[in-house]
């Protein structure tokens, strides 16, 4: 049995649960402050990772997992990010098929659960690293500090800074590998329960602590540190070789798997990483980690992203900033130097465990081994919290013990577990929707041109194109080379038909981005709105250049050559829009509309045929084979397609018109009129329809003289 150590719990005024009630009360406060994003969307790189990820469909095999990233690209690839992240993709795709579809309720819900459970079992992590590991004689194992392990879960669970991983369902990979991290801390523990014969070493355990590292590490790169985090405890050389050897192969399994060449990013994604002057990367990289401790103490400005300027880089030491990143050394000096010099051991552990539980899971976002593709990330900060809530759990015991009122010490930390509660539930409820969330970035990071970017392209896709076009030009203000928001900018002026200014901004994204195959394809759109063919013909061949399937910009192309009267070059360009993209409704329209009008409607049927049979519920393919159905003659058929593309958009004037030719074509005189008519009632400007209704009525009136007669 280990020695007994000071009762941190002695002079603390804090409530005292049994161990049940405890994790009873820490899953309901943690439920509480995020419970309100269970209904929310999916926003941000939730698209990307979840929504525009194949690795989530079924038609995936799931060996494919294994190969793929987070974002369902190929580790092989250039633009591969490598992050490794099977299981929590295997995850999304459980989610996937079990809700049928992509419904975020599901995706939100197991977030949830999951903070909860990782809340619950921080009760039992904190009672040993606040409490020391110590077992009964029957080899269970003792709370010792069952007020202050309490307390630090409860701060873990309300801490603001998590909603990032809660509320956002990519956070999924932190909460996965936060679980397995935790459990195979526990699991570790386990191998030194004692029994009456003395002590007991189980290298089974051992083992299973491992085998729970790797599993973390296969939701997040950050999981692999819980091995190094274990080594804080004393222990055998044998155990700590084992360890050793088993994070070394898992690392180079790892590293085989991912590829030896390291993730490309950008400028804008780490700025201080592309300095030139070593000073000034170390002197950012400082003030980053000063950054995340202010959000660990502090967490009320809080922002999805904190890249594109959102923080300025130091430049020279006369910037006031250096006083933060001196602030946090002297800090971190002061608590390494008591961790490590301080008579009392008790004291040495507790601080030594918190710094380390601080300072270890966050390694791999620190930029010290390898370039990261961020400035801060909240969700990174979701591990190191632990050591943060050990820290503070500590330095609130050593008030207690100082403080004479200590009621109102408890009642002054209750307070900040109810503020950060609130806190959570109003962050929370920022991330419901893109639009909120968003906006709510604004008065954090208002120099941060992807949050002006992000609101402008939230308010483009819900129409409000003078609103967008006024973030946009920010966003580009803010940062002249962000090609992205030129390309969206030029978009929107490309169809208020402000053509130049449109040419001026693509223009410029691919002289910056020559290889930005989306602004080439919108260059040469707006090519050949200005009838300047032959540069739009080239801007969309360098486009495929650049992007081999690229099916939309197949579809342009093909109208240019249609425009021309290269009928033939415009029908291959469509057929390679449907190879690429088999549910192209628009090439495939166009290719029946072209053959329709030059008269080859054998061929305009079989690819109307064709084209229904991909996607058999498109009323615009129903109606276009409708029409050629009908000039050959195929009367009974091309009436039930137009009927079927009736009941599909039965405001379409067109359809009913067109419907009303057949019929009128077919002697069916009578509903020829009862559907002339519904289309000039919707359309009483439809091209033809009101000349053809007056030939009907004309006909009609000459049938009823001579029936008269």
């Amino acid at each position: 049995m280990a020695q007994t150590e000071p009762n941190l719990d002695h002079d603390v005024s804090w409530f005292l649960l049994p161990s049940y009630w405890a994790k009873m009360v820490v899953a309901l406060i943690s439920f509480l402050c995020f419970a309100n994003s269970y209904d929310g969307d999916f926003v941000f790189d939730d698209s990307e990772a979840i929504i525009n990820n194949k690795d989530l469909r079924a038609e995936t095999p799931l060996g494919d997992l294994w190969h793929h990233d987070f974002w369902g690209s190929k580790l092989s690839s250039n633009t591969s990010h490598k992050s490794y992240r099977p299981l929590t993709v295997l995850t999304f795709r459980i989610n996937y098929l079990f809700a049928g579809g992509f419904y975020p309720v599901g995706f939100h819900v197991i977030n949830i659960i999951l903070h909860c459970t990782i809340s619950v079992l921080m009760v039992d992590v904190f009672s040993i690293l606040l409490g020391g590991l110590q077992f009964s004689n029957k080899g269970r194992r003792l709370n010792l500090a069952p007020k202050t392990s309490l307390l630090a879960a409860l701060l873990f669970a309300v801490h603001p800074v998590h909603t990032e991983c809660v509320a956002g369902i990519v956070g999924r990979a932190d909460l996965l590998c936060a679980l397995f991290f935790l459990l195979s801390f526990l699991g570790y523990c386990k191998a030194f329960r004692e029994n009456k014969e003395g002590h007991n070493f189980s290298i089974f355990w051992v083992l299973v602590s491992v085998i729970l590292g790797a599993i973390a590490m296969l939701c997040k790169e950050q999981g692999i540190t819980i091995l190094n985090a274990v080594l804080l405890r004393k222990g055998l050389l044998f155990r700590i070789t084992l360890l050793m050897s088993g994070g070394a192969s898992i690392l180079y399994i790892r590293w085989r798997i991912m590829g030896t060449g390291p993730p490309a990013f950008t400028e804008v994604d780490n700025p201080a990483s592309f300095a030139d002057s070593l000073f000034v990367r170390a002197i950012n990289y400082n003030y980053y980690y000063s950054l995340n401790a202010w959000l660990l103490l502090c967490p009320w400005w809080l922002c999805f992203d904190w890249s594109m300027g959102c923080i300025p880089l130091i430049k020279s030491v006369s910037d006031w900033r250096i006083i933060a990143l001196a602030a946090l050394w002297f800090c971190l000096i002061g608590l390494i130097c008591q961790a490590l010099c301080s008579e009392d051991s008790h004291k040495r552990r507790i601080l030594t465990l918190g710094l380390g539980f601080l300072i270890i899971p966050f390694l791999p976002a620190s930029n010290l081994f390898f370039r990261v593709g961020f400035v801060i990330a909240e969700r990174v900060i979701y591990l190191p919290s632990i050591g943060y809530c050990i820290l503070f759990t500590y330095g609130f015991s050593l008030l207690s013990k100082q403080a004479k009122k200590k009621k109102i010490l408890a009642v002054a930390v209750l307070g900040i577990l109810l503020i950060n509660v609130m806190r959570c539930a109003l962050r929370s409820s920022q991330w419901r929707s893109e639009e909120q969330l968003f906006r709510s970035a604004l008065s954090v990071c208002p120099l941060n041109a992807k949050v002006h970017y992000n609101v402008g392209k939230n308010l483009a896709d819900k129409g409000n194109q003078s609103a967008a076009i006024k973030y946009y030009r920010e966003a580009v203000r803010l940062n002249p080379k962000y090609v992205h928001a030129m390309n969206n900018l030029g978009n929107i002026l490309k169809e208020r038909n402000e053509l130049q200014e449109a040419e001026e901004l693509l223009s410029l994204a691919v002289q910056i981005q020559p290889d930005f195959a989306a602004a080439w394809m919108n260059l040469g759109i707006v090519q050949n709105s200005l009838r300047r063919f032959e540069e739009a013909e080239q801007s969309y061949w360098t486009a495929i250049k650049h992007r081999k399937k690229y099916p939309d910009c197949y579809y342009n192309l093909g109208r240019l050559y249609a425009d021309l009267n290269r009928h033939v070059d415009a029908l291959n360009a469509w057929r390679n829009a449907t190879v690429l993209k088999p549910e192209h409704s628009l090439a495939w329209n166009n290719m029946i509309i072209l053959l329709d009008n030059t008269g080859n409607l054998a061929q305009a049927e079989a690819v109307g045929r064709e084209a229904l049979e991909l996607i058999p519920n498109d009323h615009s393919l129903m109606f276009s084979l409708a029409n050629v159905l009908g000039k050959s003659q195929k009367y009974k058929e091309s009436e039930a397609l137009f009927l079927k593309a009736i009941k599909a958009n039965p405001n379409a004037a067109s359809y009913h018109g067109n419907l009303a030719v057949l019929y009128h074509r077919w002697g069916n005189l009578d509903l020829a009129k009862k559907h002339y008519e519904v289309s000039l009632k919707l359309d009483p400007m439809a091209p033809g329809t009101k000349e053809n209704y007056n030939l009907l009525r004309r006909k009609l009136e000459q049938l009823q003289k001579k029936g008269s007669a």
